[in-house]
């Protein structure tokens, strides 16, 4: 059973002895959130940036991060 959280770009640490495969499955959701977002970041213009007073360089670093970094 995945967790759908609003905060997908921190570390979570769940307790793996739970159950493997729901530890597995909550990984797994989390890194294609994170995938998700980073392309979505990668996919704005100059325009969206303006938009929110803030500009590429303020986000590139989030966005080129590899999906399984928090």
């Amino acid at each position: 059973m995945s967790v759908c959280t609003n905060n997908v770009m921190t570390n979570h640490h769940h307790d793996f002895y739970t159950h493997p495969l729901t530890f597995m499955s909550d990984v797994l959701h989390t890194w294609q959130q994170r995938s998700q977002r980073r392309a979505e970041l990668a996919r704005l213009t100059d325009a969206d940036f303006h938009d929110v007073g803030a500009s590429w360089s303020d986000f590139a670093v989030e966005a080129n991060k590899p999906f399984w970094r928090a």
